[in-house]
Protein backbone atom coordinates (compact mmCIF):
# COMPACT_ATOMS: atom_id res chain seq x y z
CA UNK A 1 0.00 0.00 0.00
CA UNK A 2 1.27 3.48 -0.91
CA UNK A 3 -0.12 6.61 0.56
CA UNK A 4 0.81 10.06 -0.63
CA UNK A 5 0.93 13.34 1.36
CA UNK A 6 0.77 16.71 0.24
CA UNK A 7 1.40 19.55 2.44
CA UNK A 8 0.23 22.89 0.98
CA UNK A 9 1.39 24.82 4.17
CA UNK A 10 4.50 27.62 3.94
CA UNK A 11 6.41 25.14 6.36
CA UNK A 12 6.51 27.28 8.88
CA UNK A 13 7.69 25.41 12.32
CA UNK A 14 5.16 26.13 14.57
CA UNK A 15 2.72 24.95 12.02
CA UNK A 16 0.68 22.43 13.76
CA UNK A 17 -0.47 20.50 10.78
CA UNK A 18 2.99 19.39 10.14
CA UNK A 19 2.96 17.93 13.68
CA UNK A 20 -0.04 16.19 12.73
CA UNK A 21 1.28 14.66 9.19
CA UNK A 22 4.32 13.72 10.92
CA UNK A 23 2.52 12.21 13.59
CA UNK A 24 0.46 10.05 10.96
CA UNK A 25 3.06 9.13 8.50
CA UNK A 26 4.91 7.21 11.39
CA UNK A 27 1.85 5.25 12.73
CA UNK A 28 1.40 4.64 8.39
CA UNK A 29 4.85 3.33 8.64
CA UNK A 30 4.56 1.15 11.30
CA UNK A 31 1.36 -0.66 9.47
CA UNK A 32 4.00 -1.20 6.46
CA UNK A 33 2.47 1.40 4.47
CA UNK A 34 4.76 3.57 1.84
CA UNK A 35 4.10 7.11 2.35
CA UNK A 36 5.91 9.89 -0.03
CA UNK A 37 5.44 13.36 1.26
CA UNK A 38 5.72 16.56 -1.39
CA UNK A 39 5.99 19.58 0.46
CA UNK A 40 3.95 21.98 -2.21
CA UNK A 41 5.58 25.58 -1.20
CA UNK A 42 9.27 23.67 -2.00
CA UNK A 43 7.20 22.46 -5.29
CA UNK A 44 5.24 25.81 -6.14
CA UNK A 45 7.32 25.68 -10.01
CA UNK A 46 6.25 22.17 -10.45
CA UNK A 47 2.95 21.86 -9.11
CA UNK A 48 1.44 21.48 -12.68
CA UNK A 49 3.28 18.15 -13.17
CA UNK A 50 2.56 16.71 -9.46
CA UNK A 51 -0.89 14.73 -10.82
CA UNK A 52 0.89 12.21 -12.66
CA UNK A 53 2.36 11.31 -9.28
CA UNK A 54 -0.88 9.89 -8.42
CA UNK A 55 -0.58 7.15 -10.31
CA UNK A 56 0.84 4.80 -7.71
CA UNK A 57 -0.88 5.70 -4.68
CA UNK A 58 -3.84 3.77 -3.04
CA UNK A 59 -4.79 7.06 -1.05
CA UNK A 60 -3.41 10.45 -0.24
CA UNK A 61 -3.79 13.08 2.49
CA UNK A 62 -4.35 16.60 1.42
CA UNK A 63 -3.03 18.12 4.57
CA UNK A 64 -3.24 22.13 5.03
CA UNK A 65 -3.09 25.33 7.38
CA UNK A 66 -5.43 28.44 7.20
CA UNK A 67 -3.59 30.99 8.60
CA UNK A 68 -6.11 33.66 7.56
CA UNK A 69 -8.77 32.48 5.19
CA UNK A 70 -9.11 29.62 2.77
CA UNK A 71 -6.83 26.76 2.23
CA UNK A 72 -4.30 28.04 0.96
CA UNK A 73 -3.01 29.13 -2.60
CA UNK A 74 -0.61 25.86 -3.12
CA UNK A 75 -3.11 23.34 -2.42
CA UNK A 76 -5.81 25.43 -4.58
CA UNK A 77 -3.33 24.96 -7.24
CA UNK A 78 -2.37 21.06 -6.95
CA UNK A 79 -6.08 20.65 -6.82
CA UNK A 80 -6.90 22.78 -9.78
CA UNK A 81 -4.18 20.81 -11.85
CA UNK A 82 -5.65 17.63 -10.96
CA UNK A 83 -8.85 18.74 -12.57
CA UNK A 84 -6.78 19.57 -15.54
CA UNK A 85 -4.19 16.92 -16.02
CA UNK A 86 -4.73 14.37 -13.29
CA UNK A 87 -5.54 10.25 -14.86
CA UNK A 88 -9.55 10.89 -14.08
CA UNK A 89 -10.01 7.07 -14.18
CA UNK A 90 -7.08 6.46 -11.50
CA UNK A 91 -8.54 9.18 -9.01
CA UNK A 92 -11.54 7.78 -8.73
CA UNK A 93 -9.76 4.59 -7.04
CA UNK A 94 -7.75 6.42 -4.29
CA UNK A 95 -9.34 7.75 -1.32
CA UNK A 96 -8.45 10.98 0.20
CA UNK A 97 -8.24 12.16 4.14
CA UNK A 98 -8.25 16.06 4.75
CA UNK A 99 -6.14 17.55 7.10
CA UNK A 100 -6.92 20.82 7.97
CA UNK A 101 -5.78 22.75 11.60
CA UNK A 102 -6.18 26.00 11.58
CA UNK A 103 -4.38 29.13 13.48
CA UNK A 104 -7.55 31.15 13.10
CA UNK A 105 -10.33 30.80 11.98
CA UNK A 106 -11.84 28.08 9.52
CA UNK A 107 -10.71 24.73 9.87
CA UNK A 108 -14.24 22.90 9.78
CA UNK A 109 -14.93 24.74 6.23
CA UNK A 110 -11.53 24.28 4.81
CA UNK A 111 -12.10 20.17 5.39
CA UNK A 112 -15.22 20.16 4.04
CA UNK A 113 -14.00 22.15 0.88
CA UNK A 114 -11.00 19.59 0.22
CA UNK A 115 -13.66 16.54 0.72
CA UNK A 116 -16.19 18.53 -1.88
CA UNK A 117 -13.24 19.11 -4.47
CA UNK A 118 -11.87 15.23 -4.03
CA UNK A 119 -15.65 14.16 -4.81
CA UNK A 120 -16.01 16.62 -8.02
CA UNK A 121 -12.69 14.95 -9.04
CA UNK A 122 -14.21 11.77 -8.93
CA UNK A 123 -12.22 10.44 -5.82
CA UNK A 124 -13.44 8.73 -3.14
CA UNK A 125 -12.78 11.12 -0.07
CA UNK A 126 -12.79 9.56 3.73
CA UNK A 127 -12.83 10.96 7.33
CA UNK A 128 -9.94 13.14 8.10
CA UNK A 129 -8.94 15.75 10.72
CA UNK A 130 -9.89 19.15 11.60
CA UNK A 131 -8.99 21.55 14.28
CA UNK A 132 -8.37 25.16 15.96
CA UNK A 133 -4.61 25.40 17.31
CA UNK A 134 -3.18 28.27 18.59
CA UNK A 135 -0.37 26.73 20.11
CA UNK A 136 1.70 24.16 18.35
CA UNK A 137 3.20 23.75 21.94
CA UNK A 138 0.20 22.76 23.26
CA UNK A 139 -0.83 20.27 20.68
CA UNK A 140 2.48 18.24 20.79
CA UNK A 141 2.67 18.08 24.50
CA UNK A 142 -0.76 16.75 24.93
CA UNK A 143 -1.47 12.88 24.85
CA UNK A 144 -4.60 12.70 23.98
CA UNK A 145 -3.99 14.74 20.79
CA UNK A 146 -1.32 12.19 19.53
CA UNK A 147 -4.17 9.70 20.30
CA UNK A 148 -6.76 11.02 18.62
CA UNK A 149 -4.35 11.01 15.79
CA UNK A 150 -2.93 7.92 15.36
CA UNK A 151 -6.55 6.46 16.27
CA UNK A 152 -7.33 8.87 12.83
CA UNK A 153 -4.55 7.30 10.63
CA UNK A 154 -5.19 3.54 11.66
CA UNK A 155 -8.77 4.38 10.51
CA UNK A 156 -7.18 5.58 6.83
CA UNK A 157 -5.27 2.60 6.89
CA UNK A 158 -8.67 0.19 7.36
CA UNK A 159 -10.50 2.48 4.75
CA UNK A 160 -7.79 1.85 2.18
CA UNK A 161 -6.56 -1.44 2.94
CA UNK A 162 -10.12 -3.15 2.88
CA UNK A 163 -11.35 -0.67 -0.21
CA UNK A 164 -14.67 0.76 2.05
CA UNK A 165 -17.67 2.05 -0.51
CA UNK A 166 -19.60 4.76 0.69
CA UNK A 167 -22.97 6.50 -0.69
CA UNK A 168 -22.72 8.21 -3.78
CA UNK A 169 -22.63 12.06 -3.20
CA UNK A 170 -24.21 14.99 -5.03
CA UNK A 171 -20.98 16.62 -5.88
CA UNK A 172 -20.16 13.39 -8.37
CA UNK A 173 -23.43 14.73 -10.77
CA UNK A 174 -20.88 17.86 -11.24
CA UNK A 175 -18.66 15.76 -13.73
CA UNK A 176 -21.64 14.99 -15.76
CA UNK A 177 -23.46 18.91 -16.03
CA UNK A 178 -20.34 20.73 -16.61
CA UNK A 179 -17.56 20.45 -19.36
CA UNK A 180 -15.11 18.25 -17.68
CA UNK A 181 -11.75 18.57 -19.14
CA UNK A 182 -9.86 15.64 -20.93
CA UNK A 183 -7.72 13.42 -19.29
CA UNK A 184 -4.35 14.35 -20.23
CA UNK A 185 -1.86 11.88 -20.48
CA UNK A 186 1.97 12.93 -20.43
CA UNK A 187 5.16 11.75 -20.72
CA UNK A 188 7.89 12.53 -17.92
CA UNK A 189 9.37 14.62 -21.09
CA UNK A 190 6.28 16.60 -21.46
CA UNK A 191 5.51 17.17 -18.29
CA UNK A 192 8.79 18.90 -17.71
CA UNK A 193 8.34 21.30 -20.29
CA UNK A 194 4.55 22.11 -19.03
CA UNK A 195 6.43 22.73 -15.56
CA UNK A 196 8.88 25.04 -17.13
CA UNK A 197 6.54 26.96 -19.17
CA UNK A 198 4.03 27.53 -16.23
CA UNK A 199 6.34 28.40 -14.07
CA UNK A 200 8.23 30.79 -16.10
CA UNK A 201 6.71 34.47 -15.00
CA UNK A 202 8.06 36.24 -18.19
CA UNK A 203 6.60 33.05 -20.54
CA UNK A 204 3.19 33.51 -19.15
CA UNK A 205 3.15 37.75 -18.58
CA UNK A 206 4.34 37.30 -22.32
CA UNK A 207 1.45 35.49 -23.30
CA UNK A 208 -1.39 37.06 -21.89
CA UNK A 209 0.38 40.11 -23.29
CA UNK A 210 -0.14 38.40 -26.89
CA UNK A 211 -3.65 37.13 -26.37
CA UNK A 212 -4.91 40.80 -25.25
CA UNK A 213 -3.11 42.30 -28.31
CA UNK A 214 -5.16 39.91 -30.28
CA UNK A 215 -7.95 40.85 -28.49
CA UNK A 216 -8.20 44.18 -29.08
CA UNK A 217 -7.14 43.96 -33.01
CA UNK A 218 -10.12 41.74 -33.77
CA UNK A 219 -12.38 43.74 -31.29
CA UNK A 220 -11.36 46.71 -33.61
CA UNK A 221 -12.20 44.63 -36.90
CA UNK A 222 -15.56 43.88 -35.90
CA UNK A 223 -16.43 47.22 -34.88
CA UNK A 224 -16.35 46.34 -30.87
CA UNK A 225 -15.46 48.82 -28.43
CA UNK A 226 -13.89 48.34 -24.67
CA UNK A 227 -16.38 48.07 -21.74
CA UNK A 228 -17.27 51.24 -20.48
CA UNK A 229 -16.39 52.28 -17.24
CA UNK A 230 -19.63 54.06 -16.25
CA UNK A 231 -21.30 50.49 -16.70
CA UNK A 232 -19.23 49.23 -13.49
CA UNK A 233 -19.48 51.75 -11.94
CA UNK A 234 -23.82 51.14 -12.28
CA UNK A 235 -23.08 47.96 -11.49
CA UNK A 236 -20.85 48.43 -7.79
CA UNK A 237 -23.91 50.93 -6.90
CA UNK A 238 -26.70 48.87 -7.64
CA UNK A 239 -24.75 45.46 -6.01
CA UNK A 240 -23.84 47.59 -2.74
CA UNK A 241 -24.28 45.88 0.59
CA UNK A 242 -23.93 48.04 3.38
CA UNK A 243 -21.91 46.90 6.66
CA UNK A 244 -22.79 48.42 10.01
CA UNK A 245 -19.46 50.33 10.95
CA UNK A 246 -17.42 49.43 8.01
CA UNK A 247 -15.49 52.07 6.20
CA UNK A 248 -13.16 52.01 4.19
CA UNK A 249 -11.28 53.64 0.88
CA UNK A 250 -10.20 51.34 -2.65
CA UNK A 251 -8.24 52.11 -5.71
CA UNK A 252 -9.70 49.47 -8.63
CA UNK A 253 -7.00 49.91 -11.59
CA UNK A 254 -9.40 47.90 -14.29
CA UNK A 255 -7.48 47.92 -17.31
CA UNK A 256 -6.21 51.21 -18.44
CA UNK A 257 -9.07 52.91 -16.09
CA UNK A 258 -9.23 53.60 -12.54
CA UNK A 259 -12.22 53.96 -10.24
CA UNK A 260 -12.37 55.17 -6.71
CA UNK A 261 -14.90 53.27 -4.09
CA UNK A 262 -15.40 54.98 -1.08
CA UNK A 263 -17.23 52.48 1.42
CA UNK A 264 -18.66 54.95 4.47
CA UNK A 265 -20.85 52.48 6.53
CA UNK A 266 -24.33 53.17 4.79
CA UNK A 267 -22.80 55.59 2.05
CA UNK A 268 -20.69 54.98 -1.54
CA UNK A 269 -19.32 56.95 -3.84
CA UNK A 270 -18.00 55.43 -7.06
CA UNK A 271 -16.00 58.28 -9.25
CA UNK A 272 -13.50 58.24 -11.90
CA UNK A 273 -10.69 59.44 -9.69
CA UNK A 274 -6.99 58.17 -9.20
CA UNK A 275 -6.51 58.41 -5.94
CA UNK A 276 -3.21 58.76 -4.37
CA UNK A 277 -3.39 56.86 -1.14
CA UNK A 278 -5.83 54.07 -0.63
CA UNK A 279 -6.84 51.81 2.38
CA UNK A 280 -6.79 49.08 -0.31
CA UNK A 281 -5.55 48.64 -4.13
CA UNK A 282 -6.81 46.21 -6.48
CA UNK A 283 -5.26 45.43 -10.10
CA UNK A 284 -7.81 43.62 -12.71
CA UNK A 285 -8.33 43.17 -16.23
CA UNK A 286 -11.37 44.26 -17.76
CA UNK A 287 -12.21 40.50 -18.36
CA UNK A 288 -12.07 39.96 -15.13
CA UNK A 289 -14.27 42.59 -14.16
CA UNK A 290 -16.58 41.35 -15.99
CA UNK A 291 -16.78 38.13 -14.89
CA UNK A 292 -17.24 39.42 -11.29
CA UNK A 293 -20.13 41.70 -12.21
CA UNK A 294 -21.66 38.99 -13.82
CA UNK A 295 -21.83 37.01 -11.07
CA UNK A 296 -19.31 33.94 -12.25
CA UNK A 297 -16.37 35.49 -10.15
CA UNK A 298 -15.91 36.87 -6.96
CA UNK A 299 -12.92 38.59 -6.02
CA UNK A 300 -12.04 36.60 -3.57
CA UNK A 301 -11.20 33.95 -6.58
CA UNK A 302 -9.98 36.24 -8.84
CA UNK A 303 -7.34 36.83 -6.08
CA UNK A 304 -6.46 33.53 -4.87
CA UNK A 305 -6.49 32.52 -8.77
CA UNK A 306 -3.56 34.62 -9.50
CA UNK A 307 -6.53 37.43 -11.60
CA UNK A 308 -6.34 40.06 -9.21
CA UNK A 309 -3.79 41.40 -7.81
CA UNK A 310 -3.67 43.62 -4.25
CA UNK A 311 -1.83 46.15 -2.04
CA UNK A 312 -3.18 47.04 1.49
CA UNK A 313 -5.33 45.79 4.43
CA UNK A 314 -6.44 42.26 3.27
CA UNK A 315 -9.04 42.85 6.06
CA UNK A 316 -10.99 44.83 3.82
CA UNK A 317 -10.06 42.94 0.74
CA UNK A 318 -12.05 40.12 2.54
CA UNK A 319 -15.05 42.48 2.73
CA UNK A 320 -15.57 43.17 -1.11
CA UNK A 321 -17.36 40.46 -1.43
CA UNK A 322 -19.79 41.17 1.28
CA UNK A 323 -20.05 44.63 -0.22
CA UNK A 324 -20.91 43.90 -3.28
CA UNK A 325 -23.15 40.92 -3.87
CA UNK A 326 -23.04 39.88 -7.63
CA UNK A 327 -24.08 36.68 -7.38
Amino acid sequence: MKVNIYYGGRGLMDDPTLFVINKMQSVLEELNVKVERYMLYELKNTITTLPQTLKDADGIILATTVEWYGIGGYMQQFLDACWLYADKEKLSKIYMSPIVMSTTYGEREGKLNLSTAWEILGGRPCSGICGYIADAAALEMNDEYATLIEKKAENIYRTINQKLTSFPASNQAVKQMVSVSQNTNLTPQESEQLSQYASDDTYVQQQKEDILELANMFRGMMGQTQSDIDAYVDKLNEHFNPLPGFKAVYKMNIGKNVLAVKVNVTELTVTKENLSKADVEVTMSEDTMNEIVAGRMTFQRAFMGGSMNIKGEFGSVRKLDELFRFM
